[in-house]
């Protein structure tokens, strides 16, 4: 049987003769890739993987996807890995995404259910009672509602949510794909390997960086049967779930062979154990400088969007990026 042939642009700030996604990366060369072959560099590709490659991504939630884009987390549960029940009322649910919006958050992901590791289902009644007041109290924000479950992604859609991001890629609620068809909203389809229950008790891959090019290809041509546009949908590898350490870095080395895929990609590393593992830190919340390296690493690939804890701390980093490569303004800052 004939491989499946995958091409990795391989991403220049300036110079490369075409240009990524519309985006602010550019490349020339191709890292041509393939099961059971070594990679071979190559300046060209079939004109469906070039348009694939090139073609600007549509607007997510109102936002153009020409410069990096980030995902403030509003974790409004009482078990999140980083700040569980920091912000598990609706009053401080609500002050903490203003504050996310305030340091630089261009939208706002908010969650009733725990996806860490080892975390139980809730019942879908009282997710939906966790986060649709809070959605309420963010009109005005663009706002994306973390779930698995139809029945919640419908209520928060018609709350004011406008991105319906699933873990689960569609799989964990067969009714997903058409609730979010039905509501107009888009949706994220993200790669796991088992539930957050038993996710990361043996993870195992042929090649994970192309056993999840191919699980996200099937879960788009899923969302588009069930009507929902090509526009509309944002693909997620899933880092950190249903994969080991070695696992996490090779997805995040070689991240932008996702854009052959055709959508924005987001990108979800904020605070996770691989992080403190590699950088010494236990407490998920000192993980934030590890969290800001692998985003630049990321926007360097040309990854649209990037959910983050530390709002704050990875815009100024950002602001710094594009004032050290000359990409944006300083914002005044005095030389």
């Amino acid at each position: 049987m004939t491989p499946t042939i995958y091409y990795r642009p391989i991403p220049e700030l300036q110079g490369g003769r075409w240009q990524l996604a519309g985006g602010w990366t550019r490349f020339s060369r191709l890292e041509r890739l393939a099961r059971g072959e070594a990679p071979r560099i190559v300046t060209e590709a079939p004109a469906e993987v070039m348009e694939a490659l090139t073609a600007p991504r549509p607007d997510v939630l109102g936002l153009s996807m020409d410069r990096p884009r980030l995902m403030g987390i509003v974790n409004v549960t009482p078990d999140s890995f980083s700040d569980g029940g920091r912000h598990d009322s609706t009053p401080a649910a609500v002050a903490h995404g203003l504050a996310l919006a305030a340091a630089g958050a261009d939208m706002l992901d908010v969650g009733g259910e725990s996806t860490r590791p080892g975390a139980a289902e809730v019942p879908g009644p009282e997710e939906t009672a966790r986060v649709v007041s809070v959605i309420e109290g963010l009109r005005g924000t663009p706002v994306s509602i973390d779930t698995r479950k139809a029945a919640v992604a419908g209520a928060a859609v018609q709350a004011g949510a406008g991105l319906v991001n699933d873990v689960s890629g569609l799989d964990f609620d067969p009714r997903m794909a058409t609730e979010v068809a039905r509501s107009g909203a888009a949706v994220c389809v993200m790669h796991a390997q088992g539930l957050p229950e038993n996710m990361q008790d043996d993870p195992r891959y042929g090649d994970v960086l192309l056993d999840v090019y191919d699980a996200l290809a099937e879960r788009i041509a899923r969302a588009v049967a069930a009507g929902i546009p090509k526009g509309r949908i944002v693909v997620d590898p899933g880092v950190g779930f249903g994969k080991t350490t070695e696992h996490n870095l090779a997805i995040l080395r070689r991240i932008s062979i996702y854009h052959a895929l055709g959508c924005p990609v987001l990108l979800g590393v904020s605070r996770k154990r691989f992080i403190g593992t590699i950088g010494g830190t236990e407490a998920p919340d000192a993980r934030d400088p590890g969290t800001l390296a692998l985003t630049l690493a990321g926007v360097l690939q040309g990854i649209q969007i990037h959910r983050v804890h530390d709002v704050a701390g990875v815009a100024q980093g950002l602001r710094l990026w594009r004032a050290a490569e000359g990409t944006g303004e300083t914002d005044g800052a005095e030389t």
